[in-house]
């Protein structure tokens, strides 16, 4: 049988590299607000010696964050309005229609639920609605209590308090000595990637991110690729309808000073210079081991276990798939070889 092909064209994702001063603000009140793991970010130390000069309005600003992890609302909300400066997110904020203002902060469910989740933007009014939305997400780690926090207040209240946040973080951050140093960087690294090879997007996103490894999603057509210092030296992950966002650490080579360890060389020694942690990498170089084998053997609770493995996995030198923990030796290896470089050895 003979059988007749139409051309059609071929279809591929987008992928940019997208950098600008409210992405920074946003992931650093991510950061500041993630309670878990914020002991392993880069600038934790840098926060917790600043606190003092923190004023009360702000403090207040990132308990209503850390509480109601509402620093996603102003992710979904700088993907639509791509701002480049708060006055200019807080004009196209308070200029958006109630539902557009609620079809961006609405968490992305499904294919089976996206229409519901647009019905439920355009009649915004029937809160009771919410928490039937905010039921798909009851396994979620926080989209659930997020959805719930959104029918709580009236839109205009949630502007508000989404500018007060990020205008309060602004102040703060920015009279850091470094930040016009940090924010040049993340520019020039999006300079870097103009010219990107969208018919090997997997490739692509590894080389720019050094090291994410994505797995194409149904319905995703857009990836951004957003470098950070606030994050540092996490990933984060997050999604909207149609696009994915990776918000990847930036290189230590933009940072550096003669004579100054990389990040990647502090995080490393902090990770060794604890008793408890060598003995963990030690077994962990034995063989693979799950949380409760480790924190039965150790005689240690999971909780503690899950920081100091916390600690050694944002140094590279361990990894965990599917709750399995094992030795990472391509982190060590190249961590081996940094101090060797910074130390003026071969």
């Amino acid at each position: 049988m003979k059988q007749l092909h139409a051309s059609h064209s071929f279809e591929t994702i987008s992928i940019t590299v997208e950098s600008s001063v409210i992405w920074e603000l946003i992931v650093g009140i991510a950061g500041y607000t993630h309670d878990r793991i914020r002991h392993t970010f880069d600038l934790d130390e840098r926060w917790t010696e600043e606190e003092n000069s923190m004023p009360q309005s702000l403090r207040d600003n990132l308990k209503f964050m850390k509480e109601t992890n509402f620093w996603y609302g102003l992710i979904m909300l700088q993907n639509k309005l791509s701002s480049s400066s708060v006055q200019e997110f807080s004009n196209q904020l308070y200029a958006l229609s109630s539902e557009e203002f609620y079809e961006i902060l609405l968490p992305y469910g499904s294919r089976k639920t996206e229409a519901y989740r647009k019905e439920l933007a355009r009649n915004y009014n029937q809160k009771a609605q919410f928490k039937e939305y905010a039921k798909q997400f009851h396994s979620h780690e926080y989209l659930s209590s997020y959805v719930l926090t959104i029918a709580l207040y009236e839109q205009q209240d949630l502007c508000k308090i989404i500018h007060d946040t990020l205008d309060n973080w602004s102040n703060w951050v920015t009279c850091y000595k470094e930040w016009d140093k940090w924010t040049q960087a993340i520019f020039y690294e999006q300079k870097q990637h103009r010219n990107i090879d969208l018919m090997n997007p997997v490739e692509e996103i590894q080389r720019i991110t050094d090291g994410v490894r994505y797995l194409p999603e149904p319905s995703i057509w857009h990836i951004k690729l957003i470098p950070q210092l606030s994050y540092r030296p996490w990933t984060l992950e997050i999604r909207s309808s149609d696009t994915k966002l990776f918000f990847y650490p930036l290189n230590d080579d933009y940072l550096l000073e003669p004579g100054k360890p990389s990040q990647k060389l502090v995080r490393g020694h902090k990770a060794l210079g604890d008793e408890l942690r060598l003995k963990l990498l030690y077994q962990l170089q034995q063989g693979p081991l799950s949380l409760q084998e480790m924190s039965t053997q150790f005689s240690i609770s999971k909780t503690t276990l899950h920081h100091q493995l916390s600690i050694l996995k944002s140094a590279k030198f361990v990894k965990v798939h599917k709750g399995i923990y094992s030795v990472n030796n391509s982190g060590i290896d190249s961590f081996s070889e940094q101090l060797q470089q910074f130390l003026g050895g071969k």
